[in-house]
């Protein structure tokens, strides 16, 4: 534990992917809502900023490898894939939760209103969703999956690149605190990781058939 608490890549992440996003919040001027809705967006950009780092967190960043070696960055990139997707994959529910406790449009009213429309920025939001949870399936079956290690983790760096474009845009388009900072860090960061995957996939050497799957 002391190893991650003193690297100082660890340190700067959760400035960059925590510390920065609470600030632009803070300094957003944004009308303050109930306690329940803004504790829910604010689990749920921090999730969606710590999945952009997860392209930081992985063997495709030579800084952090090199910093935490290749088993601790694994592990990081694990711990933050499975906190940080199953909070996302409930975002459709912490849209219609607090109608629960609001007079007017019910929850399942407000759900079949979100689900039928076809706006740009949902559609691609629906799109983000299945694609997260194909991420999250095929890590769960990775060994069950008939598909060698190198393969598998090919595809889910590419399902991973589509999901983060598509669900970038969606917060960009309807996130309500996407303001001209906010929605400029997401494509800054975004960009920067998608690049480091893109580079290190293209860049790699062919490496002999590994067993672990």
């Amino acid at each position: 534990m002391d190893t991650y608490r003193k690297s100082p890549f660890v340190k700067i992440s959760v400035l960059v992917f925590g510390g920065l996003p609470l600030l632009l919040w803070i300094l957003g001027g944004f009308p303050e809502r109930s306690f329940l809705k803004e504790s829910l967006s604010f689990v749920t950009m921090l999730s969606f900023f710590f999945m952009i780092g997860m392209f930081f967190f992985s063997r495709a960043n030579a800084v952090v490898v090199k910093d935490l070696k290749m088993h601790r960055t694994k592990k990081i990139h694990k711990a933050i894939g499975t906190t940080c997707v199953s909070i996302m994959l409930l975002h459709p529910l912490f849209l219609v939760l607090p109608r629960f406790f609001e007079a007017g449009v019910s929850p399942d009213d407000a759900f079949v209103t979100i689900v039928t429309t076809f706006h740009t920025g949902i559609v691609l939001g629906m799109l983000a969703w299945i694609l997260l949870l194909t991420l999250g399936m095929m890590a769960l079956m990775r060994n069950q999956l008939p598909m060698t290690y190198k393969t598998w983790r090919r595809w889910h760096g590419i399902l991973a690149v589509v999901f983060i474009a598509a669900a970038a845009w969606h917060a960009i388009d309807l996130g309500r605190h996407s303001s001209l900072a906010m929605s400029s860090l997401i494509i800054l960061l975004t960009a920067v990781g998608v690049r480091l995957f893109l580079k290190h996939t293209i860049t790699s050497k062919p490496q002999k058939p590994r067993i672990d799957r």
